[in-house]
């Protein structure tokens, strides 16, 4: 091939570039057929190595040179889940970082993370990545079929809560290791500032099956629809619980796995989502199936274990101030989260909370994160 003159050489050379690069670039399918733009950058992403946290002396001793089959199994563990994607891949890596630093045990931890089969995710890259920055942390990268949900979900008033991904909490049960009693799930835009030991203490009493933190101040009728509320039907659903339904956050939970099987949990959460396909009984995702199922019998966690709020609501990405109390987690949940709105240069005070635990190295001359 000849070139004419220097200009068309350079411009030969950076569009040949701007392919490669852009090769990682992917577009994500999502309802309706709408395509949203995704940037999938592999071959690019880089964060930095946490500095390593080491047990307490109280810290009971578990065997870390067993095979990791063997290894989960460990009744001293505490078990951890959280999704993990390109979209939050840097949220994920900061709310690892922040757990790990404020825990008295880090070496009893064990994350079970929890990726998409779509085309493009990739499980051997997220675990190539996660212990890239944190090479002493056992962990395990499940892979969840979104075929499992994706004829059942309905259209919810932020595309983002439309990911399949989000719907995997209601099948950890299914998952994770039958050995796996119980877990503690976390969204990946949390930080967690206290002892996530103290949360996996917190007793799971009677028949409950789920431990959240509960805002009965809060309006409950507003997630659901008229529909819902005006047939005996569905309204009926929260007579005979124990006590009156509040709201709760399902980016943090305690989940009893054990009642959870038992009890075929992950079914009647399918129902309400056959019954939204038909009826649309609410709104919001995947909240509104859990408020049904579990609305009434949760066992209630101090509020400072979910701070959430932090990036605004699902429409508008907004600054918000810590609520009064003591604070453990602090929740970015809502349509603003803190490393995009720092890349930005548009911080909210409370993105300063989570800067300290963020990873990502940006590239140098490529200006702000890609993810």
């Amino acid at each position: 091939m000849l070139f004419h003159s220097k200009s068309t050489l350079f411009l030969f050379i950076f569009f040949s570039y701007s392919f490669l690069l852009f090769q990682a670039n992917a577009t994500r399918s999502l309802s309706n057929n709408v395509k949203e733009f995704e940037v999938k950058v592999d071959s690019f992403i880089q964060f930095k190595e946490a500095p390593e946290y080491r047990n307490m002396q109280k810290c009971k001793v578990v065997d870390r040179k067993i095979d990791i089959d063997q290894y989960v199994c460990d009744p001293s563990l505490v078990h951890i889940s959280m999704t993990i994607d390109w979209d939050y891949l840097r949220g994920s890596m900061a709310a690892i970082h922040s757990v790990l630093k404020h825990t008295s045990c880090p070496k009893n931890l064990f994350f079970h993370f929890i990726a998409s089969d779509s085309r493009l995710e990739n499980k051997d890259e997220f675990t190539r990545i996660v212990h890239g920055s944190f090479p002493s942390l056992k962990f395990k990268v499940y892979v969840f079929n979104e075929s499992l949900v994706e004829n059942l979900i309905s259209p919810s008033i932020r595309q983002a809560l439309e990911n399949p991904l989000n719907y995997a909490r209601s099948y950890l049960a299914d998952l994770l290791e039958e050995c796996v009693e119980r877990v503690i799930y976390l969204d990946s835009d949390v930080i967690v500032v206290d002892d996530i030991q103290d949360l996996w203490k917190v007793s799971l009493t009677d028949s409950k099956v789920i431990g959240a933190p509960e805002y009965c101040h809060a309006n409950f009728t507003r997630y659901f629809s008229y529909e819902f509320w005006s047939s005996y039907e569905f309204s009926e659903v929260f007579k005979g619980r124990k006590n009156r339904p509040c709201y709760f956050n399902t980016g943090v939970m305690v989940m009893d796995l054990m009642k959870w099987r038992e009890g075929e949990y992950t079914k009647k959460i399918e129902k309400w989502m056959e019954i939204q396909k038909e009826r649309k009984v609410y709104k919001l995702g995947s909240l509104p199936p859990f408020l049904m199922v579990f609305g009434g019998d949760v066992e209630a966690i101090e509020h400072r274990w979910n701070q959430h709020g932090l990036g605004g609501d699902n429409v508008v990405d907004s600054c918000r101030s810590l609520h009064p109390g003591p604070v453990s987690l602090l929740h970015w949940s809502g349509k603003g989260k803190p490393w995009r709105r720092l890349d930005a240069m548009r911080p909210c005070s409370v993105d300063f909370l989570w800067k300290p635990y963020d990873l990502y190295m940006p590239h140098v001359g490529y200006g702000h994160s890609l993810i």
